[in-house]
């Protein structure tokens, strides 16, 4: 089985105030993921984070910040308004998808997962297995949760990555970003920024200085760490530029693919 996470920022103008989907992108990786389903039979999970959709009305509404409770009204509308954008998101990528004839079914992270202070501590993926056995794809994505500290959270699609390989131990971890890898510092605006092909300690981020665009579910710095929570597992994974072509399909069939090795081996 491998999970192939995708990015907001391939899949969506990330940077922009409004919601929009980057079609052309979504259409290209649809039709890679198809060509390797087509050439090789596998169990796959699809994570996407949420983009333009998700992060915009995220900070508006400061979901997974302590509040008066008498502000808990505002907070639950605000909360809806979240879960809203981010399924139109999913429904744009499913649609995509589906003509691509990928038979991919939408698993919203709201529905059976809850947090503690914004990590996951339950979600039921008996769901997520079943769909597997009977040929689907489950797609989840970056969502807003239940918190039975603050009441509502974000969790991003780095989290479920973890918490999904963790229980589903999957033969690989997959995440297609907007850049080759990890950085010592944001390649699209420094020349000399140094690329490491592996990452096996949490001290190897202190030379990091923020790597590609921050969001509020932490950036490049917030996958790595996630990443090396399954390294301690023995499970490893690989950040790859799902910008280029081919790159998907090429990785999805286990071919050489330039990206960063976020492993706790030599």
């Amino acid at each position: 089985m491998i999970i192939l996470k995708i990015g907001g920022s391939i899949l969506t103008n990330k940077d922009s105030k409004e919601s929009e989907v980057d079609a052309l992108s979504l259409k290209r990786i649809a039709s890679e993921i198809k060509a390797s389903m087509d050439v090789s039979s596998k169990q796959l999970v699809i994570v996407h984070g949420a983009g333009s959709f998700g992060h915009p009305p995220a900070k508006k509404h400061r979901i997974g910040e302590e509040f008066d409770k008498s502000l808990y009204p505002q907070k639950r509308l605000g909360f809806c308004e979240i879960q809203n954008e981010v399924k139109k998101l999913n429904m744009f990528i499913c649609e995509a998808f589906i003509a691509e004839g990928l038979p991919v079914i939408a698993v919203p992270a709201s529905a059976f997962v809850t947090a503690t202070n914004k990590r996951i501590t339950d979600g039921n993926l008996d769901v997520f297995k079943n769909y597997l056995k009977k040929g689907f794809i489950p797609v989840i994505y970056g969502d807003v949760v239940l918190d039975n500290e603050l009441e509502f959270c974000v969790i991003s699609g780095d989290q479920l990555i973890q918490y999904l390989a963790k229980n589903l131990t999957p033969d690989q971890v997959i995440l297609g970003t907007d850049v080759d890898g990890v950085y010592n510092k944001n390649p699209k605006t420094h020349d000399d920024a140094v690329f490491f092909d592996k990452f096996t300690s949490l001290e190897d981020l202190d030379t990091l200085e923020g790597t590609t665009n921050v969001d509020v579910t932490g950036g490049m710095v917030g996958k790595i760490k996630e990443l090396l929570y399954l390294a301690d597992l023995g499970i490893e994974s690989k950040i790859i530029n799902a910008e280029v072509e081919d790159n998907i399909f090429k990785v999805l069939e286990n071919k050489p693919v330039k990206g960063t090795i976020i492993s706790r081996g030599n």
